[in-house]
């Protein structure tokens, strides 16, 4: 699997983003979750739009 090439990286980084908002989702305080739902939609949201390309 090369990831030297953009589009390859296009679609891991939605990902990432999703992983990583969920795992602040979990942690109980206001200020992770608020952040983590954000993270989630905006990361659902750039997936979508990568899907779409």
């Amino acid at each position: 699997m090369d990831l030297s090439s953009p589009g390859n990286l296009d679609q891991i980084e939605p990902g990432v983003l999703i992983l990583v908002g969920f795992v602040l989702f979990i942690i109980p305080e206001p200020a992770t979750s608020a952040l983590g739902a954000g993270l989630l939609l905006l990361g659902a949201s750039w997936w979508v739009y990568e899907w779409g390309r």
